[in-house]
């Protein structure tokens, strides 16, 4: 059973900085690939940063490139999300998932949402 657990998350102001964690229980996280989405309120979710378990390809949204970074420590089944410059738009419920599924876009294991809010 692969569980994943989300930290962070909260309210903060336009150009301030978080990280989110995310622990993976379970499986072989380095041998995963892991990305972060996040749904804003009305909207779709969108896939935010991602790489493959060998770190040979990184994927950010247009929206995050600069700002926001993804990186993961195997050795602590832990993934991140390192959020800098924050801006209201980024407001969502941020999430992580392992274990792509072939070359789409969908994760086998999901974490619990945690709600980003950044007020301007």
């Amino acid at each position: 059973q692969v569980q994943l657990a989300v930290s962070g998350g909260g309210l903060v102001q336009a150009g301030d900085s978080m990280k989110l964690s995310c622990s993976v229980s379970g499986g072989t996280f380095s041998r995963y690939d892991i990305a972060w989405f996040r749904q804003a309120q009305g909207a779709l979710r969108e896939r935010v940063a991602a790489t493959t378990w060998t770190g040979g390809y990184v994927y950010y949204h247009d929206s995050v490139k600069g700002r926001f970074t993804i990186s993961k420590d195997d050795a602590k089944s832990t993934m991140y999300l390192q959020m800098n410059n924050l801006e209201p738009a980024d407001t969502a419920v941020y999430s992580c998932a392992v274990d792509r599924i072939g070359s789409s876009l969908n994760y086998r294991y999901w974490g619990q949402g945690t709600q980003v809010t950044v007020s301007s």
